[in-house]
């Protein structure tokens, strides 16, 4: 059965097509194919299992289900689905990572309060017990 994003894609590359440049579109675009450069809509772009793309997404929703490097702006959400290899920069105030998808970089966590969340090696501890006075000098 199809997924309600596959019935409504307006334009599609498919596997064995190569495109660089900068692409805008309204409504939902799928790639499978090899695509560098820029990709602007409001709406839904699909990064498919067969495909490589090199860019700077700035879309509504992006779903990643093939192999992606570059940034991210997504407004509503990112979705990085199982078997995917997304390595880069995610803004967005919504994600979605199934298990057994890869994801090597840093995501902001936008329109919420503003907080960032870093991949595992750039994490930090929380600083307010580094504030917090000793116990000998509290007595």
């Amino acid at each position: 059965m199809a997924k309600n994003y596959e019935k409504s894609i307006r334009a599609f590359l498919g596997e064995g097509t190569e495109f660089k440049g900068v692409i805008t579109f309204e409504g939902t675009v799928r790639v499978d194919g090899v695509l560098e450069g820029e990709v602007i809509t409001d709406d839904t772009f699909i990064i498919g299992t067969a495909a490589n793309v090199k860019a700077e997404v700035k879309a509504g929703v992006v779903i990643v289900m093939g192999r992606m490097e570059g940034k991210i702006e997504a407004k509503e959400k990112c979705e990085v689905r199982v078997g995917s290899h997304l390595s880069g920069e995610i803004f967005t105030p919504s994600i979605y990572i199934e298990e057994g998808a890869v994801f090597e970089g840093t995501c902001h966590m936008t329109g919420g309060g503003g907080s960032s969340i870093k991949s595992a090696g750039g994490a930090k501890e929380p600083e307010a017990a580094e504030k917090a006075p000793p116990a000998s000098e509290a007595d």
